[in-house]
């Protein structure tokens, strides 16, 4: 199953049942990703359409596993320019996913500060892809990587940079938030270059933050660019963020995770 059906199958209600896919799991849960992708749907669903998404902060409490499992939406305050939602993921009667989605109407203001970070990864070709082994996680077959910052996992690499390129694979729709979760996420945690051996990684809280609206140009299989800089990674925790840019080198997001490491 495509990311872009599970993402249609959900519905308006704010308490609904969804059927996780096959296909898409990351070790023994999962892949965050898709479930964050979800989470973002199901928020976008209950509000006003108006309102862009400016913030989305996920705690990953348990690992979700393909199957049923409940949506829940609440709605913490609708205000005339910011709505903040509350959006729950059970499984076998308990949270497995928290989160709070931000949505806010642009508005006038004297405070102007537009300058970015400007992309300065390699080209693509200067990288190589991810290798297929029975090793890669099962959602990684939905992506194509190309990594020209750092070094592969488990290289023994000590950069505090890790990135590249990145795209689906198979999928050739118009980019949306939830399908850019996606994209995000499939990017292995910055600490696992580091490693000279496999091991499991995990994010264990993520907050993205969207200074503007995607462009509306984009698509899901055109190429994005994505590095992670390792602010600090001691006693199996890892603490990154992150700047994601367009084929144009835009920058579209802004991303922190905190992450669990078991190596």
């Amino acid at each position: 199953m495509q990311f872009s059906e599970v993402l249609a199958s959900i519905g308006s209600e704010a308490n609904q049942t969804l059927h996780l896919p096959e296909g898409w799991n990351q070790g023994r849960a999962l892949f965050g990703g898709l479930t964050a992708g979800i989470t973002y749907q199901h928020a976008l669903n209950g509000v006003n359409p108006n309102q862009q998404v400016r913030a989305l902060t996920i705690s990953f409490v348990g690992p979700l596993a393909a199957g049923k499992a409940q949506l829940k939406r609440r709605i913490l305050r609708e205000g005339k320019n910011v709505t903040q939602v509350s959006i729950e993921i059970e499984q076998d009667n308990a949270v497995m996913l928290s989160a709070l989605v931000t949505f806010g109407l642009s508005r006038p203001s004297a405070v102007k500060v537009t300058d970015t970070p400007t992309a300065k990864v390699p080209p693509r070709e200067q990288g190589p892809a991810f290798p297929r082994s029975k090793l890669s996680p099962e959602f990684t077959n939905h992506y194509d990587y190309r990594v020209s910052v750092g070094g592969m996992p488990f290289s023994n690499n000590p950069s505090r940079e890790f990135g590249g390129w990145m795209r689906y694979s198979q999928e050739d729709s118009p980019i949306d938030i939830g399908l850019f979760l996606g994209l995000v996420d499939a990017w292995p945690p910055a600490v696992l270059p580091h490693l000279d051996a496999p091991a499991p990684a995990s994010s264990l809280t993520w907050t993205i933050e969207f200074p503007e609206p995607l462009p509306t140009t984009k698509r899901t299989s055109d190429w994005w660019q994505y590095v992670a800089y390792i602010d600090y990674a001691a006693d199996g925790y890892g603490h990154t963020h992150s700047h994601i840019w367009d084929n144009d080198g835009k920058l579209v997001a802004i991303s922190r995770q905190t992450v669990t490491v078991f190596g």
